[in-house]
């Protein structure tokens, strides 16, 4: 026998050990949320265990026992059949589902009789999220991070991805959210993943920064979209050296109609997402925004966005809540793109600790 229990703050701490992390739960216990890099083989399925759950409940604990380990055998033949028969005897998988064990273990004895070295995730998915929540502070506490600030269509994001394209180390929050971080950045048919699932994203892409070089990160809210930051990863951005990156507001007009681009080519979904500032803007102004884009103006209500609501908000939001701010390392590239933000990065990760004001003109 060489099926092994394991806590889940060892699996936290050790989970790149395995050579195959299986998500035995069902299709869309998965999809809600799953450890980083599992694979999804349901012992029972959505619609199975619906079936069995019903049998519990209406008729006795018996006999959806006995149709479940049916279902179970089979799918977890299926399994073997088309996943493990190539596998070498020293593969080492890990297996779990979402708190007692039944699932997994059944398709862990199995392996294990099989003669492979399969770990069993004790206490499933709930004690592991459990472990993993607790782990972020530790996560986040040794990290050194490098704030980039900026208002709205200053080229943050593009900045980010200069950086990392540079060898430098980034925590993008917002390709982790699916999100642009405003009331107007939802992705048009991208979903945001639950707040359990951006948490297990959160904390895989802490746990492979090294402490010893600086991370850069976007200056965002507690909430990106309708995922929340976790508070100790908040806490410590907030607390954090900043960098002020900006753009004439031509420029930044100019950025935001490429990168959102879908606003011109979909008129009526940009038309939706003005919607959001009715409260804050009232009903005439979003009314006459939404005028102008139907009619062609989509410059002009991003001109009139940016100056009348993003900036004022912005501004106060960085000076209340970034304490660093007041200080920040001005960065200027010298227009919006893709080429200017590279050489700016460049800058940066060549003399990243210098105080200087950084600039890409000349």
């Amino acid at each position: 026998m060489s099926l092994t229990l394991w806590s889940a703050a060892d699996v936290v701490a050790q989970i790149d050990t395995f050579d195959t992390v299986i998500d035995a739960r069902s299709e869309g216990e998965y999809a809600l949320d799953h450890l980083p890099g599992a694979v999804n083989w349901p012992t029972l399925n959505d619609e199975e265990r619906k079936l069995i759950g019903t049998l519990y409940k209406q008729v006795n604990q018996f006999e959806a026992k006995k149709r479940g380990a049916a279902l179970a055998a089979r799918n977890i033949a299926g399994h073997i059949e088309r996943e493990v028969i190539e596998k070498p005897k020293d593969w080492k998988p890990l297996a779990y589902c979402w708190r007692g064990g039944k699932r997994s273990g059944s398709l862990s004895l199995i392996l294990d009789q099989i003669g492979f070295r399969v770990a069993l995730l004790e206490g499933g998915y709930k004690a592991f999220r459990a472990a993993m929540l607790q782990d972020i502070p530790l996560r986040v506490q040794p990290l050194h991070f490098q704030v980039i600030c900026g208002t709205t269509g200053s080229g943050k994001t593009r900045l980010l991805h200069a950086l990392a394209h540079a060898g430098a180390q980034v925590l993008d929050l917002e390709a982790l959210a699916s999100h642009r971080s405003s009331v107007l950045g939802a992705i048009p048919g991208q979903p945001q993943p639950t707040q359990k699932h951006f948490d297990s994203l959160v904390w895989d892409a802490l746990r492979k920064l090294d402490p010893s070089h600086p991370v850069y990160v976007e200056s965002e809210s507690k909430k990106v979209g309708n995922v929340a930051i976790p508070t100790s990863l908040v806490e410590q951005m907030r607390n954090s050296p900043c960098l002020d990156l900006s753009l004439p507001i031509t420029e930044r007009v100019a950025l935001l109609l490429e990168d959102y681009d879908f606003f011109v080519t979909d008129p009526t979904h940009f038309c939706e997402r003005l919607e959001a500032l009715t409260e804050i803007r009232g009903k005439a102004t979003v009314s006459a925004w939404k005028e102008l884009v139907v009619n062609g103006g989509v410059e002009t209500v991003v001109h009139d966005l940016l100056t009348q609501h993003y900036d004022p908000v912005y501004l106060q939001s960085m000076a209340r809540n970034f304490s660093q701010y007041a200080h920040a390392r001005a960065l200027e590239p010298r227009d919006r793109s893709v080429g200017a933000m590279q050489e700016l990065a460049g800058q940066l990760v060549q003399a990243p600790l210098h105080a200087s004001v950084m600039s890409g003109a000349g």
